[in-house]
C-alpha cells in the first residue's frame, strides 16, 4: 500500500509518482470521512484546482468519490485560486473545500489541502483527524465512489464559477475610487497560475493601465516555478522599467501569494509589504486592532502597533494560526514573512489578489513610490533588516543540532545581551536592542532555518554567525 503523509498542510508529492488518481481517491475518501462525522455532508464540498497537469481530471477524481459518499460537489468550472475557493466556501455555505494545488512548487508537482467551513487554512486538530483517516483507507484499501458522469446525472455535481462573486466581494474590501484617482501604470504577471485574470480585471475596473505577462495556461509554468520571489520575478522587473510602470504585481501558482516590484524594478519584500499595509490601516483607513503575525515575521509591525497601543499576536508558523488569530482575536492584519496577508473582513486565508491590490491602493493613497513610503516609515519607526537563511546538514547532524538547541540558552548572542527566549515554534531570542534570531529544524528533511532580524545587516550577519557557531552549524 502506498505512504501518503497528509500533514499540516496537506498532500504534495510528484505526478504520477506518488501524486495518483487512486492515491487521490484514497485522500478524498479521508476527507469524506472527516465531512461526514462532522454532519456537515448535506453542506456540499467544492472543488477547486490549479493550472497543474491534469488538474481537471483530478478534481473529477476527487469528485467521484465525494460523491459516492453521497456528498454534493460544487466544482468549479475554470482554474480557481486557493483564496477564491475559500471565498467560495463561505459564499456557498459549504462543509469545506477540497483544494487541487502544489502551490508555488515545481511543475511536476501537485497536492490536495481541505478548507473547512469557515473558510481558511485547516488547524492541526482537523489535518490530524483526516490523517488518521488516510491511514486506515489506505491500510484497508478502499473507498466509494460513483463515476463521475453518473454524479452528473444524479444531480450531485453542480457547477460554479465564483468569479464575478469574489471581485464583488474584493470591490468591498479596496479603496477602487483612490486607485482609479491616481491612473497608475501596473504590469500584472499572475505566473501562468489560477490568478489568471482577476487582479487585472479589478485594476482595470478602477481604471488603471494594466499590461499582463504569463496570463496562459502553462502546466510548466515558462520552465521555472510559479514562486514569486526576486529570484523568479526577472522578466517582471524588466518591464516595470522599461514601460516606466508604477508598480509590478506577480501572484505564485494558486495566488495565495504576492510579489511586489516598485518602479525602479527594486523588488519588496514580504516583511516590508506586511508593514506598509498595516500602516495604512491605521493611518489612512483609521482602523484600530491588533496584528497577527508569525514568530518569523518581522517586528516592525510590532513597532507600528506600539506606537498606536495596540496588541500584536504572535504564532506559530503557519498562515492556519494567523488565520485563527483574526478570527478569534479580531486582528485587523495578519501575515507572514512568506508572502502570506489577510486582512479584517475578508476571509481568513492569505490572498496574493487582495494583498497586490492593496499594496496598489497604498500607492495611489500616498501618491509616491513604494521606496519613498519606506523611507517615511524609516523616519517614523527605525529601521529594520531582516534574512531567512537555509542551512542544510545531515541526518545524524540534524539530531545533535536538536539537542544543542534544546539546552541552548545563552546570555548574549554575537555581543548582544539576550533579554527573553520563546519556544513558541522553533527557538527564539530577543535580544535587549530589539533584534532578534529564530532557529526552526524543517519537519521533513535535514535542513534548518535561520530567521533574524537587526537594526543592521552588519549586526544581522553577526546573530547568523554567532547561532550558527553556538549550534555548530
Amino acid at each position: 500500500m502506498p505512504s501518503i503523509k497528509f500533514g499540516t498542510d496537506g498532500w504534495r508529492e510528484i505526478i504520477a509518482r506518488e501524486f495518483t488518481f487512486e492515491n487521490v481517491k484514497f485522500v478524498t475518501q479521508a476527507i469524506a470521512d472527516y465531512v461526514c462525522s462532522q454532519k456537515m455532508a448535506d453542506r456540499g464540498v467544492v472543488i477547486g484546482f490549479d493550472n497543474r497537469f491534469l488538474a481537471e481530471k483530478f478534481a473529477e477524481a476527487v469528485a467521484e468519490v465525494l460523491c459516492g459518499n453521497g456528498i454534493k460537489v460544487f466544482m468549479t468550472g475554470r482554474a480557481t485560486p486557493t483564496p477564491v475557493t475559500a471565498f467560495a466556501v463561505k459564499h456557498l455555505r459549504a462543509a469545506g473545500a477540497v483544494m487541487l494545488t502544489a502551490s508555488h512548487n515545481p511543475p511536476e508537482y501537485n497536492g490536495i489541502k481541505f478548507i473547512p467551513e469557515y473558510a481558511g487554512p485547516a488547524l492541526p486538530y482537523i489535518t490530524d483527524e483526516i490523517e488518521v483517516n488516510v491511514n486506515k483507507v489506505v491500510d484497508s484499501g478502499k473507498y466509494t465512489d460513483l463515476r463521475y458522469d453518473k454524479a452528473v446525472s444524479q444531480g450531485l455535481v453542480t457547477d460554479i464559477n465564483p468569479f464575478e462573486d469574489y471581485i464583488s466581494h474584493l470591490k468591498t474590501v479596496i479603496n477602487l475610487k483612490e486607485i482609479g484617482a491616481a491612473k497608475l501604470k501596473i504590469i500584472v504577471d499572475p505566473m501562468y497560475g489560477a490568478g489568471i485574470g482577476y487582479l487585472d480585471r479589478i485594476l482595470e475596473d478602477a481604471g488603471c493601465q494594466v499590461q499582463v505577462i504569463h496570463g496562459y495556461r502553462d502546466a510548466l509554468f515558462g520552465g521555472s516555478m510559479p514562486d514569486p520571489s526576486a529570484k523568479v520575478l526577472t522578466k517582471l522587473r524588466e518591464l516595470v522599467i522599461s514601460e516606466k510602470a508604477d508598480l509590478g504585481l506577480a501572484m505564485d501558482g494558486d495566488a495565495d501569494r504576492f510579489g511586489i516590484i516598485d518602479s525602479d524594478g527594486t523588488y519588496i519584500i514580504p516583511n516590508q509589504v506586511l508593514s506598509l499595509v498595516y500602516y495604512h490601516l491605521i493611518n489612512s483607513r483609521k482602523l484600530k486592532g491588533p496584528v497577527a503575525r508569525s514568530v518569523a515575521t518581522t517586528h516592525m509591525l510590532d513597532r507600528i502597533a506600539d506606537s498606536y497601543g495596540l496588541e500584536v499576536d504572535e504564532t506559530p508558523v503557519g498562515f492556519k494560526y494567523i488565520g485563527e488569530s483574526m478570527m478569534k482575536k479580531g486582528s485587523i492584519l495578519g501575515g507572514e514573512e512568506s508572502g502570506g496577508l489577510s486582512i479584517a473582513g475578508h476571509i481568513p486565508e492569505k490572498d496574493g489578489i487582495l494583498a497586490a491590490a492593496l499594496i496598489a491602493e497604498v500607492v495611489a493613497v500616498e501618491k509616491m513610490p513604494i521606496r519613498s513610503i519606506l523611507q517615511k516609515l524609516a523616519e517614523k519607526f527605525g529601521t529594520l533588516a531582516s534574512e531567512r537563511l537555509d542551512i542544510h546538514t545531515t541526518i545524524e547532524n540534524k539530531e545533535q543540532v536538536l539537542n544543542k538547541l534544546k539546552e541552548a540558552a545563552p546570555s548574549d548572542i554575537a555581543g548582544m545581551p539576550v533579554k527573553k527566549t520563546l519556544a513558541v515554534d522553533g527557538k527564539k531570542f530577543v535580544m535587549e536592542d530589539g533584534s532578534w534570531v529564530l532557529i526552526r529544524a524543517s519537519g521533513t528533511e535535514p535542513l534548518f532555518r535561520i530567521y533574524a532580524e537587526s537594526d543592521s545587516t552588519e549586526k544581522l550577519k553577526k546573530l547568523q554567525s554567532s547561532v550558527r557557531e553556538i549550534l555548530g552549524l
